[in-house]
């Protein structure tokens, strides 16, 4: 190795090209390995999501950041918006879909959008989350015979790899086929830590069974090229949640300890008692107290000196807010999400937080949720749908694309000052800049529902003579025209002598 650190000096100098090469005192400890993005989880995957979920069962902070990004990235749900020109075949495939999202659950627990909240927290807390598709028989009476069904990726064996005889390969409980697509999953029966509480456990939990691909959506966040498996949401935030943890509790503790002794007394004679200490009871204890504005003699040789503990955590407020920015940074959401500790912003700073967090968010709506579970879900419905009969889609092989086309609406964000983002929001549509189309659907909502709802609360309005300030009629007098005298009226006047 002598001519290769020769080589090195004739090429790059004495010193390293980067500061964290070479063997100095501060890189001279600095051993890291470079595993393939497979090998990196492959041993670690399973500890990562056992710590992982511990966390979250016992540790708030934890729990509050899983559940703050579940609540903004999905809310109420991500709802799908067909872009399919005719309105009346728009019309029944949005009526058939709010239909089947009641009944979407296999397990009868929750709503489609309330699925997509369940297998998004899976993703988070487990970094990966499995959707099977269930297909029915058309006798059970779905709007469409297709459930949905989340499991936790534990059903999926990080240790089983193996090479098939037809040049198949399973590599951490995924099959792939010779071009590297995936053809199958192989998934336990029931969850393989349930045990014999399992529901498919008398069934043989622990064996495996091999689900094609098509029926399986993997849903997990890819961080490096080649990844074939998830990695949970808190692994960088795991060690220092755990430890600060344990802290608060020790600083929990020690204060408590310390305001449980009130004062110590020296006395000379040990067999006397202390200032209001009663005589001792059949089992040996005295019990002590004082009234308030107690003034005690002591005798001579006896001392009091009350308790005043060192307060050593004087700067715990700002050593917890340091550290939980931290783990806010490793969590990939802001501080006051994390804590709900709002003292130290105001209207610039929470806005320009939001800003970026909510960033994250459409990052993350848009590239995982969307993508791996909302449209292969929206297009097995589709096409199970079609194939009932109870959707009728005219040349739909031929025009299958046109008709799966679809927008997918979060739900909106409020902000701090709704005003002031109205505002904005009003003048770019004034100076078109903006579609008041992409303003509803910012809000997460169907700019046709929404003028549709427009359009009858103003019919309703006007038949009741209501008039609001956004009528331009506000403010105005409402004159009632007196309806034209008719010719038979007009004729009776000009004849009528009574009237002379």
């Amino acid at each position: 190795m002598d001519w290769l650190k020769k080589l090195r000096r004739r090429m790059f100098g004495g010193t390293p090209v980067y500061d964290s090469t070479g063997g100095g005192r501060r890189a001279l400890a600095w051993m890291p390995g470079n595993p393939g993005a497979v090998a990196a989880l492959s041993l670690a995957q399973d500890e990562l999501r056992a710590k992982s979920r511990d966390l979250v069962r016992r540790n708030a902070w934890a729990a509050a950041g899983i559940e703050a990004f579940v609540a903004n990235a999905i809310g109420t749900g991500i709802k799908p918006q067909s872009m399919v020109q005719d309105q009346t075949i728009r019309e029944a495939i949005h009526s058939l879909w709010w239909d089947w999202c009641e009944q979407a659950d296999a397990a009868g627990l929750t709503d489609f959008y309330g699925l997509q909240a369940l297998a998004t927290r899976a993703m988070l807390e487990g970094g990966e989350a499995l959707i099977r598709l269930r297909y029915r028989r058309v006798e059970d009476g779905l709007p469409v015979a297709l459930q949905i069904q989340v499991v936790e990726a534990e059903h999926l064996p990080t240790t089983m790899n193996r090479d098939l005889p037809g040049g198949n390969v399973i590599r951490a409980g995924i099959e792939f086929d010779r071009l590297g697509r995936r053809v199958a999953y192989h998934l336990y029966r029931s969850h393989p830590n349930d045990g014999l509480l399992a529901p498919m456990s008398s069934q043989g939990g622990m064996d495996t069974v091999r689900v094609d691909a098509s029926e399986v959506i993997h849903l997990f966040r890819p961080l490096r090229p080649g990844q074939i498996r998830g990695e949970p949401w808190l692994t960088r935030a795991l060690v220092k949640l755990n430890e600060l943890d344990q802290y608060d509790d020790a600083e929990l503790v020690r204060k408590k300890t310390a305001a449980m002794f009130a004062g110590f007394i020296t006395r000379m004679a040990p067999e006397d008692n202390l200032m209001g200490e009663s005589a001792a009871d059949a089992n040996g204890v005295a019990l002590s107290g004082m009234e308030p504005g107690t003034l005690q003699i002591l005798e001579p040789g006896e001392d009091i000196k009350f308790s005043a503990p060192a307060d050593v955590g004087s700067s715990y407020a700002e050593f917890m807010r340091q550290q939980f920015r931290a783990v806010a940074a490793a969590m990939g959401i802001t501080y006051e999400m994390l804590t709900g500790d709002l003292t130290q912003v105001n209207y610039s700073s929470i806005r320009a937080g939001l800003l970026e967090f909510r960033r994250r968010c459409e990052a993350l709506q848009h590239g995982v949720i969307v993508h791996q579970l909302c449209r292969p879900i929206w297009c097995a419905w589709m096409d199970q749908a079609v194939l009932e009969g109870v959707l009728d889609l005219p040349v739909y092989r031929k025009s299958q694309r046109q008709y799966q086309a679809a927008k997918w609406i979060p739900q909106g964000w409020k902000w701090v000052d709704p005003q002031k983002e109205y505002n904005a929001m009003k003048l770019a549509i004034r100076a078109g800049l903006m579609s008041r189309s992409e303003a509803i659907s910012g809000n997460g909502y169907d700019a046709e529902d929404v003028d549709r709802e427009i359009a009858a609360d103003n019919a309703r309005a006007d038949d009741l003579g209501l008039v609001f300030d956004s009528d331009p009629r506000y403010d105005q007098p409402l004159t009632t025209p007196s309806p034209p005298a008719s010719d038979a009226t007009l004729s009776d006047l000009s004849t009528d002598t009574s009237l002379e």
